[in-house]
């Protein structure tokens, strides 16, 4: 968002992008709240999008559209002392040795803190490694989202659970969840009363369409093409942008 699309948004229209980001629960909270004032919001996970939807959440969105998917994979860091063992041994062994700082955001904020849990405990059943679960239990290892990719930047920790075109954008090697298949879902809505709701439309217009499109795609997002809605009333000057 702000390293390509928020500049060339910027270039195409005029509007000036200002981005906030955090876990999907933590935003859908802060809107709800009325400590936060957003135009869009972005999920990575449409239970997100229902905790603002009807009238006992606020009605603050009345549908939203699935956009794109990534896969959750684990970045880790390229100097660690465990990154040849993260290239050559299955992950969920490597996670498990003496001295290995893990990291993955918190499931009631984050989406991907969701994935990371199921992702662990999925695989802990199918590999009989009990290990793992006690990893999805413990809170140790939760991070906010920005320190986590910090950390994971700098070595603080040596390996995190994320999406992959998080891994891609900061330029994170990573490996794949073998033995999962977990993805977040993104998805986009115009907050109602949006305080600027034109630029909103201008922003969402943009995001789906070719230019955003290709950003999406150079971090290996996987398109949603055209974006799938649900719920009602989508804005006329979006509904060709969007299927059914």
């Amino acid at each position: 968002m702000t390293k390509s699309v928020a500049p060339a948004f910027h270039a195409a229209t005029g509007y000036t992008l200002v981005d906030t980001s955090h876990g999907s629960g933590t935003l859908a909270a802060d809107i709800k709240n009325k400590t936060a004032v957003a135009d869009v919001f972005v999920s990575a996970s449409p239970s997100d999008d229902t905790l603002l939807m009807g009238s006992s959440n606020g009605n603050w969105v009345s549908w939203y559209a699935a956009f794109a998917t990534s896969p959750e994979v684990l970045g880790y860091y390229p100097k660690s002392k465990f990154a040849h063992d993260l290239q050559t041994m299955p992950w969920y062994k490597v996670i498990t040795m003496p001295g290995f700082r893990l990291g993955r955001t918190n499931p009631s904020q984050d989406p991907g803190g969701v994935l990371a849990v199921k992702a662990l405990e999925e695989t802990a059943t199918a590999q009989n490694l009990p290990a793992l679960k006690t990893l999805a239990t413990e809170t140790s290892d939760e991070y906010a989202e920005d320190p986590e990719e910090a950390d994971i930047q700098t070595g603080q920790l040596d390996a995190s659970f994320m999406y992959e075109a998080d891994a891609n954008s900061q330029s994170s090697p990573f490996v794949k969840l073998t033995g999962t298949n977990l993805a977040g879902d993104y998805t986009i809505t115009l907050v109602n009363n949006a305080p600027h709701q034109a630029a909103a439309l201008a922003f969402i217009k943009f995001l789906l369409g070719p230019t955003g499109q290709a950003a999406l795609k150079a971090d290996q997002f996987n398109v949603v093409s055209p974006p799938t809605v649900t719920g009602s009333g989508v804005p006329s000057s979006l509904t060709s942008l969007l299927g059914s």
